[in-house]
């Protein structure tokens, strides 16, 4: 296949994307850790490990394509000051990422590329089950302050 800027854009944007989210994960994690919440701190770490898969298929992908890793400075970790806020931030996060794989997707299905619009679309669903966990985290959280 022959180079594409847009999908090489697109590939860098989601590689940066996935690591920015393992380091934003991370650090939440540790942070949940250090408030004493094992359970919470453990689900983060689960979503690290999630974004560290999609972040090594992204760079397989990129291989084959002849692109070289080219994820861009990650921005700053965001914390939050409880887990509401945490879920919140999180919850930014995940919309962006299912805004860049809907549009990514979308573009691969133009230009004819199955390979990569099937790993984008299943990084996709991933980002799309962590909206709908978070979602239910905040609904729970909800439930607790109004009880």
């Amino acid at each position: 296949m022959q180079s594409d800027p847009r999908l090489n854009g697109y590939l860098s944007r989601a590689l940066s994307h996935e690591l920015a989210a393992v380091q934003q994960y991370l650090m939440q994690a540790t942070l949940a850790g250090l408030w004493g919440m094992t359970d919470m701190s453990t689900r983060l770490r689960t979503d690290v490990k999630e974004e560290l898969v999609h972040a090594e298929r992204l760079m397989a992908r990129m291989l084959v394509l002849g692109i070289p890793s080219n994820a861009t400075q990650l921005p700053p970790a965001r914390t939050g000051r409880s887990v509401e806020e945490m879920l919140l931030i999180d919850r930014v996060l995940e919309i962006e990422a299912i805004r860049l794989y809907e549009e990514a997707t979308n573009y691969c299905a133009r230009i004819r590329d199955s390979e990569t619009h099937a790993l984008l679309t299943a990084i996709l669903q991933d980002e799309l089950g962590h909206l709908e966990e978070l979602d239910r985290m905040l609904t729970e959280i909800h439930k607790g302050v109004e009880q």
